[in-house]
């Protein structure tokens, strides 16, 4: 097969950790060619198909020149066995409008994973809303007094912007209410910006745990990103230690029951992320986490993605 990798700059992988890098090299240890290009490099003139300008590599196996660059061409996106969506967050307005330019070329024959309309449509904090079974205690709103009414019920609170990313922006707030007026006005900037506030959950020191969900499946472990410290924040990059582990029976249940649900729209790879028993955010964007869970459990995640991605496209 022909893929198409949508990413960050080549030169900005870390590839010790970088699940984009670890797709591509099950895809080439499979013998399918990679090519990849950035959001920037898509366009759409009238009256033609939705174009890309690509750069073919091959992945060296070394650890500093990771690819070599056997050529570049400008071709549509349809004219790839398949197009993988993985540009990194935050979903911005650019972003956005990326989306619709991929739909463009579903419409012309292109296979898009993670397809773009349920990119657009699965906010990756929001989404949690539609699983109320799922979530603990949660307020979406812009308004400060309902932010303190939701205080004064659960006393301990954390507070986060919707649009947040890698723990960014992520207040904790407790039963004494230091400093809430200040967060209000700092996340919700006076109404015009809408926050996200949870009821703290102490499971939080047993680590943020992320769920993989491949092809509608739960992978069999998870990361669980432990905060270190005096820090609320499980994120890897809010300094977090993640320790791979089996699921737990409930990791399971809910890996199942949200796994066929999000596959029939389209999301071929979702990181559910789960504190104790409760789902916190599904992020569909570039869910990571393949190489921390192999290098620590021989579970090869990227082979599990390349089957489920075979399977989706096709080939055999």
């Amino acid at each position: 097969m022909n893929l198409l990798f949508i990413a960050d700059p080549l030169a900005s992988f870390k590839i010790h950790k970088d699940t984009t890098f670890a797709m591509m090299r099950e895809a080439q240890r499979r013998g399918h060619s990679v090519a990849a290009c950035e959001v920037q490099s898509i366009s759409w003139q009238r009256g033609g198909k939705v174009m890309a300008q690509v750069r073919d590599i091959v992945l060296t196996g070394d650890a500093d020149q990771w690819f070599t660059q056997t050529g570049t061409r400008r071709v549509a996106l349809a004219d790839f066995d398949g197009v993988l969506m993985r540009k990194d967050p935050p979903f911005d307005s650019e972003f956005f409008y990326a989306t619709h330019l991929l739909e463009q070329a579903e419409r012309e024959g292109a296979k898009v994973l993670n397809r773009p309309s349920a990119l657009r449509e699965h906010p990756e904090k929001l989404a949690i809303m539609e699983f109320p079974e799922l979530i603990g205690p949660t307020l979406v709103t812009r308004d400060a007094q309902e932010i303190r009414a939701f205080h004064a019920e659960h006393q301990d609170i954390i507070l986060k912007p919707l649009d947040g990313m890698g723990g960014m922006g992520i207040f904790r707030v407790g039963p004494d209410g230091r400093n809430l007026g200040s967060i209000i006005e700092t996340l919700n900037r006076d109404g015009a910006q809408s926050v996200m506030v949870q009821k703290f959950l102490p499971e939080i020191v047993d680590g943020d745990k992320r769920v993989l969900v491949i092809g509608g499946k739960p992978v069999p472990y998870s990361l669980a990103r432990i905060p270190q410290g005096n820090e609320v924040r499980g994120n890897l990059a809010a300094g977090g230690k993640g320790v791979a582990q089996p699921l737990s029976p409930s990791d399971w249940a809910i890996g199942e029951a949200l796994g066929p649900i999000l596959m029939q729209r389209g999301l071929l790879l979702v990181g559910v992320d789960v504190i104790g028993d409760c789902v916190t955010e599904i992020n569909v964007t570039s869910p990571t986490c393949f190489q921390e869970i192999y290098d620590q459990t021989g579970c090869d995640v990227a082979a599990l993605f390349l089957d489920a991605l075979e399977q989706e496209l096709g080939h055999n």
